[in-house]
């Protein structure tokens, strides 16, 4: 899987899921927070987003693992977190 090409994907699910209208995939960086400082998403957006992945990348968040946090810190980690899920199918 080429992790280049899934960060972009990840990007726009996260633009179109919680519908980012004055944000582009350019606009948000890899390795910044989606969270609080970076791109300033909250617990709302953490919930849609979960459900956005779920559908479009078939990979599951449960609400009591507290590994989601880290999975959901950056582009980055959710590429990699959907990436070793994908390679485990």
């Amino acid at each position: 899987m080429d992790i280049e090409a899934l960060k972009k994907e990840v990007k726009e699910v996260i633009i179109s899921s919680l519908q980012l209208e004055d944000v582009t995939v350019q606009d948000i960086k890899d390795d910044e927070p989606l969270f609080g400082e970076g791109l300033g998403l909250d617990s709302i957006d953490a919930l849609e987003l979960g459900v956005a992945m779920k559908k479009h990348f078939g990979v599951k968040f449960s609400s009591e693992n507290e590994e989601n946090q880290s999975h959901f810190a950056s582009v980055n980690a959710l590429a990699q977190y959907i990436a070793k899920e994908k390679d485990g199918q």
